[in-house]
């Protein structure tokens, strides 16, 4: 309990430290169970808005009907998961949001553990949750996101066991299916990039906290069960592996200064080559390809030179910093296979 309010859901944001914001596309299949599951949390009080991106299946209906506590956004059109949270963030009274896909499940102490973790560590932008297979509760799904020199953001632990991942670790960016962010500090960083809409923004988010001078982490206590896949319908399809191409070239563009840049071009084009014969023998090498040519065109977009991440030099550490990160993360990513 904090300042004598009951656990759960809250209407008063005033005086909770956290609010969930929920972004939803025609998901009413998935976003009841969600917010049954979120409202029997225990161990603080929290605010809960749901952003519905323009839905049809009636999920507003639902929402208003049966969860009257939840401040209901609702938006006309499909804006993308990145302007959907942006506003909610924006919404916000609390100083933590904490994002959560419609297809998952918490336990029930999911937003204390991530807010005491926030509380004890006032230099993290954001903590990661420990998410597991909805379909095997057994086995992580993300465990913090890693993003290294070949131009990869990989989900740490993915598919491994879930006993493997107990200690609270630094990770490059929060998973947004299900972290917590210091609200503060997109305002000094800048909120999720619209020019995403769906895919790395999260990675993006993080990248640029990490530029700053701040600090991601994961916390194992904080447990959710994600179903995955829940708007797109798989783990590769079309939609997903253009838009997940394109955004791949633009995060490079946007963040890296020109010196970064060509200190890892040889393991970017290597890291493009790889994914290019990936996406053949998947079948989705002309999608593949097409998508890096309109993550060039963004990038040298108005728009996207706009939102180029200005290089600093009281930040050159930082920089430096997330440089052996990479190619640490390199390393990471070729021993898992």
């Amino acid at each position: 309990m904090q300042n004598g309010l009951s656990s759960g859901f809250c209407c008063e944001e005033t005086e909770m430290k956290t609010t969930v914001v929920i972004p939803n596309y025609n998901g009413i299949s998935y976003l009841q169970d969600c917010l049954t599951f979120l409202k029997r949390s225990k161990g603080t009080a929290f605010a809960t808005i749901v952003v519905d991106n323009g839905s049809t299946d009636g999920s507003q209906k639902m929402v208003k009907e049966r969860f009257p506590e939840v401040k209901l956004v609702e938006l006309p059109e499909n804006t993308g998961f990145s302007h959907a949270v942006n506003v909610g963030i924006k919404q916000a009274k609390t100083p933590y949001v904490l994002l959560l896909n419609n297809d998952t499940v918490v336990e029930h102490d999911f937003v204390a553990e991530l807010e005491k973790a926030m509380d004890e560590n006032p230099d993290y932008f954001s903590f990661s949750s420990k998410m597991l297979s909805m379909k095997q509760p057994d086995v992580i799904d993300d465990a913090g996101d890693y993003y290294c020199a070949l131009g990869w953001a990989f989900a740490g632990g993915k598919g491994k066991p879930a006993e493997r991942f107990t200690t609270q670790r630094d990770v490059f960016a929060a998973c947004g299916g299900a972290s917590i962010y210091r609200k503060e500090v997109f305002r000094s960083i800048g909120y999720f990039d619209v020019l995403h809409f769906a895919y790395l923004e999260d990675v993006d988010v993080g990248y640029r906290a990490r530029l700053r001078g701040y600090k991601n982490g994961y916390c194992p206590k904080a447990v959710v069960y994600h179903a995955g896949s829940g708007f797109s319908g798989s783990r590769y399809n079309e939609f997903k592996v253009n838009l997940s191409s394109q955004n791949s070239v633009y995060l490079i563009a946007k963040n890296m200064p020109l010196l970064q840049l060509l200190i890892n071009l040889p393991f970017l084009l290597a890291g493009f080559f790889i994914k290019t014969l990936f996406f053949v023998k998947k079948g989705f090498g002309t999608t593949y390809l097409k998508g890096l040519w309109k993550g060039v065109r963004l990038s040298l977009s108005r728009e996207g030179r706009r939102k180029k991440l200005p290089f600093r030099m009281k930040y050159g550490l930082c920089y430096v910093k997330v440089q052996l990160e990479l190619w640490y993360n390199l390393l990471r990513r070729l021993a898992e296979g």
